[in-house]
């Protein structure tokens, strides 16, 4: 295996599941029945030209720094002391069932109470705001176990859980683990303590829940989409538009399926594909630079200056605007892919025998007939769109990084 590619070596070959099926995948791979729908092109057909873009974007998911930099209460959440005893007795009774972590789903996770905190907030992550921070989530009591089913039962309330690599990681962890990150066509940077640029992941929803604090750096940053847009518009209207084009090539890294391409060619931000027709963007710029070795050889255009210069413009009006928060152990933060960037500083670990930062990942999707956006994408009504599937890699949730 190269190095910090996150794809198994080879192993007996399973069957394809068909993709129309899943939904309704085979339990003894996917143990709740689905099978994340993992990373396509876009319907090109539907794909809006620049001129039906708005010039500029209203509402709720458009939201400056100097609206929640000191009004704290409008985007964070201490769990109650209640809170906790519910999640605590329904983690218990899970993990006494037996039933393996990625099985674990809203029908045998019942949150009577929390629930409702939940859907309130399940709304305002897909059509508000767009993030929440949870405070004293208990990591430090529960351990490592109890913990994980914890956060992921919080997370079924929320959307369904998808792969995040190529091993199948629906349980992830954002850790250093030696890798490169100068290595970037093979080393995903959430395993390093390398910056990472403003970026969206590969599912409608990330979460990050806090289990150990850099000694230095480490620290979020999120920005409304919404308003970069207006500022782009306003200040940049060329970038706006070589943002629309799909002429954008994103590298897969090696983690794809049999007679799948090695990169997807899509714009930078979409409108909806019906829906409310709203604006959302897929972006990672190390997804972007990483495909030398195939412009290299002619087969893909390398990027261009105007590409480049968006590239920066983009960074740049993120960092202008972005509002910036402080991750402390048990804190919980969630963030809609949709409609906002984050990003992460450079970090610096505690030396030994000190633990090194750690945050656990979700991914989570939420579909269109859920009350998700309806994206250009085949899999917009599938259960688990998105993601990072690779051939029937089976689901795991491992309790630390591997």
């Amino acid at each position: 295996m190269a190095p910090g590619l996150l794809v198994d070596e080879p192993q007996a070959p399973r069957p394809f599941v068909p993709k129309t099926s899943n939904n309704e995948a085979p339990r003894s791979i996917f143990p709740d029945g689905i099978r994340t729908s993992g990373q396509h092109p876009p319907l090109y057909d539907v794909l809006k030209p620049y001129s039906a873009f708005p010039k500029e974007i209203t509402g709720k998911t458009v939201w400056k720094r100097e609206d929640f930099s000191n009004r704290p209460e409008a985007w964070q959440h201490a769990f109650t002391d209640e809170e906790i005893a519910e999640l605590g007795a329904t983690a218990d009774a899970f993990i006494a069932s037996g039933t393996p972590l990625t099985g674990i789903s809203k029908d045998n996770f019942p949150l009577p109470k929390l629930s409702k905190v939940l859907g309130a907030l399940r709304e305002d992550l897909i059509n508000g705001k767009g993030f929440i921070l949870f405070k004293k989530f208990p990591a430090q009591e529960w351990g490592p176990h109890k913990t994980a089913v914890g956060y992921m039962g919080l997370g079924t309330y929320l959307g369904y859980f998808v792969s995040q690599n190529g091993r199948g990681h629906v349980l992830g962890h954002v850790k250093d683990v030696g890798d490169d990150p100068t290595q970037i066509h093979t080393v995903r940077i959430y395993r390093t303590t390398a910056r990472q640029f403003f970026h969206a992941d590969d599912g409608d929803i990330v979460g990050l829940l806090c289990v150990h604090r850099a000694a230095e750096g480490g620290e979020s940053d999120i920005v409304s989409v919404h308003n970069v847009w207006n500022h782009l518009q306003k200040n940049h209207p060329d970038v706006a538009e070589l943002l629309t084009k799909p002429v954008w090539y994103f590298d897969r890294k090696g983690e794809v399926s049999e007679g799948q391409d090695p990169y997807l060619r899509q714009p930078v931000v979409y409108l909806e594909n019906g829906g409310q027709g709203r604006l959302y963007c897929k972006w990672d710029p190390y997804y972007v630079r990483s495909l030398t070795r195939f412009s290299d050889q002619g087969i893909i255009p390398p990027l261009s200056e105007e590409q480049k210069h968006a590239m920066q413009v983009l960074e740049n009006t993120c960092n202008e605007l972005a509002l910036h928060m402080v991750l402390e152990v048990g804190d919980i933060q969630f963030v809609s892919n949709a409609h906002l960037l984050h990003a992460r500083t450079e970090y610096k670990d505690f030396p030994p025998p000190a633990p090194r930062r750690h945050l656990l990942r979700l991914w989570l999707a939420t579909p269109e007939p859920e009350g998700g956006w309806a994206l250009p994408m085949p899999d917009s009504h599938e259960k688990k769109r998105g993601g990072i599937q690779v051939n029937n890699t089976a689901p795991r949730a491992p309790l630390d990084a591997e």
